[in-house]
């Protein structure tokens, strides 16, 4: 299992291309793997017979973990190139069994989500090596250390109870479903966004002369340049725009306290997948929209969706995001609160246009007014900044000078 983007820590297998005892060749696709950010397949990475699957259809799988086992007829099944834990493991294990937490030097070995949640939460090795494991042999689990940071970094030796929750019971006119695939990789991501602390704000904007223009060219633009004529492009555009005039909106703050300032801005797009929209929710990500005109945008915006909605997305479609734009207005919603895609500085969110009687030069006009709503990480964005930058994108969308 390779990493699949930022964050990402595990995925599920949704499904083998492949069965036990097919060929398969280099670079072949031979397993489907799905995780909140990205539906992706992946090759094999050697020729040879599949002799063995590790993990299942439906089976989460943790990053590096071997999926699969390929007999490249070099001396039976080895496990696929997979990279190694930095610390050596006991050569003798067997390939499902749990190894307990073993002196390695003066270090305990730990599996790579451990590692990876510890280094993106700022936890020390000491810090990990006292936390009690509840796994076979007494190892660290996530769980254990999502407790440990739940608790305020105090000890982790908690009861079974909290460990495992009370099996739910359907009542009569209810049926259980489990969460899984990729709504149970969202709900993982939401829950490591809702650690950082955000605040929203919003403003209203008068968008009567984007509204005007698009009436007056939807036809032709098509017509001309091929794609459809929406507003997102516009906003993608007036959002680049601002972000290049306050760089610390474009940024991310790591894990180890140091500010990451991206010189581009790589804007992800939320898009909803599924005829309903209820299938989950992916962004992909449009890069370098800073240097791309209004019809570079609408192109590649098209693009993507259509990748996202026929799962064809690849993992670096997904990856490189600075700040990430979303629509609820395409469905109806006035307003709304966006979450952050941690580690980004911020998200907008777009909401539903509307016509409004408003005050014009003492006077009652009926004006196309839409909201727009700005989160943002509060550990390095200051309210004076995030009022400053949403009064930016208000001015561009409202001048609406973007053909000139």
């Amino acid at each position: 299992m390779p990493e699949l983007g930022e964050g990402v820590h595990e995925g599920t297998v949704s499904r083998w291309l492949k069965k036990v005892g097919d060929f398969v060749k280099e670079d072949e696709p031979v397993v489907e793997i799905m995780t909140d950010k990205v539906n992706t397949e992946l090759q094999a990475p050697a020729s040879g017979t599949l002799t063995q699957i590790l993990i299942h259809e439906g089976e989460p799988v943790e990053v590096f973990k071997a999926m699969g086992l390929i007999d490249d007829g070099s001396g039976g099944g080895e496990v696929a190139k997979a990279p190694e834990p930095k610390q050596e493991a006991k050569p003798e294990a067997a390939p499902k069994q749990e190894v307990a937490p073993a002196p390695t030097g003066d270090r305990v070995w730990f599996t790579p989500v451990v590692r990876a949640i510890a280094k993106e939460s700022g936890l020390s090795d000491a810090q990990l090596s006292g936390i009690k494991g509840s796994g076979t042999g007494g190892r660290v689990t996530k769980k254990d250390v999502e407790a440990y940071l739940a608790g305020g970094g105090k000890s982790t030796a908690a009861p079974i109870a909290f460990k495992e929750a009370p099996k739910s019971v359907a009542g009569p006119d209810q049926e259980l479903v489990p969460l899984v695939g990729m709504r149970k990789m969202i709900a993982e991501a939401m829950v490591r966004s809702s650690q950082v602390p955000t605040v929203s704000t919003l403003t209203d904007v008068d968008v009567s002369k984007m509204v005007a223009f698009r009436a007056a060219n939807k036809d032709s633009f098509q017509a001309q340049f091929g794609v459809k004529f929406t507003y997102t492009p516009f906003f993608i555009k007036a959002i680049s725009e601002a972000l290049m005039e306050f760089p610390l909106m474009n940024a991310a703050l790591m894990p180890d306290n140091q500010i990451a300032m991206n010189k581009n801005v790589h804007m992800g797009v939320a898009v909803s997948l599924g005829p309903n929209g209820d299938e989950g929710l992916i962004v992909p990500v449009i890069r370098e929209c800073n240097q791309k005109s209004v019809i570079d945008l609408a192109k590649e915006l098209e693009t993507i969706a259509k990748k996202a909605r026929t799962n064809s997305l690849g993992v670096a479609d997904v990856q490189g995001g600075t700040f990430t734009l979303t629509n609820p207005g395409s469905y109806g919603a006035v307003l709304g609160t966006p979450m952050i895609n941690a580690p980004q500085a911020g998200i907008m969110g777009t909401y539903t246009i509307k016509q409004l009687p408003v005050i014009v030069d003492g006077m009652i006009a009926i004006r196309s007014i839409m909201n727009l709503v700005l989160t943002y990480d509060h550990r390095i964005i200051d309210g004076m900044i995030a009022g400053k930058f949403l009064q930016s994108v208000k001015k561009k969308l409202e001048s609406f000078d973007f053909f000139k």
